[in-house]
């Protein structure tokens, strides 16, 4: 069983860190970030770095406790490197554009699908079949690349759609004669 809840959170300088009662706020170069524990786990703020304890045997605080972790250590590394997500698109005539705050995918419908870029994300197309989303939010980050990868995912016959750049299409063997 893993024991990541144990190792507690080093807080680098230059960043700035706020422990109040279930509340954590990380300020940092790339903006702030804060998050709400659950109850089942204590978190205290010790000189340089924050530590979670379970408050109590149960299974449901032993579960929280590595999470709660986890999710501070993402505050701290989203405030000082941010995230990245990059989504490949597969298809002849498929391709994206930014253009303003939008994103606009041509998928093969009818018409052109157009994605609202939310605060706190930035989207790049560095050529017309790849996008390059990043921020601080590591949630947010995936949410977006779910969201957009769902308009069209990919297929197994063919291999087109949007899929996650390190991801690997299953792609089913073709008739035979």
């Amino acid at each position: 069983m893993s024991r990541v809840g144990k190792k507690p959170v080093a807080v680098p300088a230059g960043i700035t860190a706020n422990v109040e009662g279930q509340t954590v706020k990380i300020k940092g170069p790339k903006g702030a970030l804060s998050v709400v524990l659950p109850d089942e786990v204590s978190v205290k703020l010790d000189g340089g770095q924050i530590k979670v304890d379970p408050r109590a045997e149960t299974k449901r605080a032993r579960s929280q406790w590595g999470t709660s972790r986890t999710l501070i250590a993402n505050l701290i590394a989203g405030v000082t490197k941010g995230f990245e997500q990059r989504l490949e698109i597969n298809g002849v005539g498929y391709r994206a554009a930014v253009q303003g705050k939008n994103l606009q995918l041509a998928l093969g419908y009818s018409h052109d699908v157009i994605y609202p870029i939310p605060d706190g994300i930035t989207i790049a197309t560095p050529r017309p079949v790849e996008i390059v989303i990043t921020g601080t939010d590591r949630q947010k980050v995936g949410q977006v690349a779910a969201e957009i990868r769902e308009y069209r995912p990919p297929e197994p016959d063919k291999g087109k759609g949007i899929k996650y750049a390190a991801a690997r299409v299953f792609r089913k063997e073709g008739k035979k004669k």
